[in-house]
């Protein structure tokens, strides 16, 4: 059985998107049967119903307002300033868990963009393609209080804190359409894979040399408190499209190689520049080497 977006749910004997050893996420099973709820409700949902309002705990308000005040304090003097602005803009609220209805609400006047309900892991097609008609799918669940500052897999506060930041400015939002109206002309699963990769080291993980340093704009990146604690002692290497189609997903533990543009400004060049007429043959025409052998796409470490 799926949630309706190609994700099986969890269960308390194991965890579907690999070995997650002994996290609390995936070993309790209130927490489990908590999260299952609240995922099956994404269960035949269609891009851009509303998604169903969460009656949310005052345990799970509080896990989300230690994280949230640890998130802004990590991201001081190692975000873009392009993240700063957008922050300021974003409809995210610091002392409780908003509904999807109410932060989009608020994004909608600002770039168009609304969240639409996902149970987990969407596959490439829906999830890229759906950037293109302003969507962008997000989760309900919340991490586990006795781990507020790590979760393995994404969850609300990686996609509405992460990416609600984005939403909230026009010109990432742009960088989320670009990527959305490539994967909506494309079919072949290696097309969107490649497609897929580039967000993945962009908008997920994505890093831009700023006052002489590498800074985040990644949203997994300024929703990860021990990322942004740790990523300057990655393995950071220049954009280079080439080498990144050949980087495995990192889907559980930091990420051991990150790639940085010379300039926030870069990032658009960098996508636009790739995407804007991508197309079945991009892969070939740029001369990659071929996609390696595909799983789950990677937006599982916030």
């Amino acid at each position: 059985m799926t949630d309706g977006t190609g994700r099986t749910p969890l269960t308390p004997e194991g965890l579907t998107l690999g070995d997650a050893g002994s996290h609390p996420g995936f070993a309790d099973r209130d927490y489990v049967r908590r999260r299952n709820a609240i995922v099956a409700a994404a269960d035949g949902h269609r891009v851009g119903d509303p998604s169903p309002p969460v009656v949310y705990t005052e345990e799970e308000h509080a896990t989300w307002r230690k994280a949230h005040a640890a998130l802004l304090a990590a991201q001081e003097g190692r975000v873009c300033q392009a993240v700063l602005r957008a922050r300021e803009a974003a409809p995210v609220p610091a002392d409780r868990i908003p509904q999807h209805t109410e932060v989009s609400d608020r994004l909608q006047p600002l770039t168009g963009f609304r969240f639409t309900l996902a149970g987990g892991i969407v596959p490439n097609k829906r999830f890229l393609g759906a950037m293109a008609d302003g969507y962008f799918h997000a989760v309900q669940y919340l991490r586990h209080p006795a781990v507020p500052l790590y979760t393995p897999e994404p969850d609300i506060l990686h996609d509405v804190f992460g990416h609600g930041t984005h939403l909230a400015d026009p010109w990432f939002a742009d960088l989320y359409r670009v990527v959305g109206s490539a994967a909506a002309r494309v079919e072949s699963a290696d097309a969107l894979d490649l497609i897929s990769r580039v967000y993945w080291f962009t908008l997920e993980y994505g890093l831009a040399w700023e006052r002489g340093e590498p800074r985040a704009y990644g949203a997994a990146l300024l929703s990860s408190y021990g990322e942004l604690d740790r990523f300057p002692q990655a393995d950071i290497r220049p954009w280079n499209v080439a080498e990144l189609v050949r980087m495995p997903y990192q889907v559980a533990g930091y990420q051991p190689v990150l790639f940085a543009v010379d300039s926030t400004a870069r990032v658009a060049e960098v996508l636009h520049g790739f995407l804007d007429d991508f197309d079945e043959e991009t892969g070939e025409r740029h001369g990659l080497p071929p996609m390696p052998e595909r799983g789950a796409m990677g937006r599982l470490r916030p």
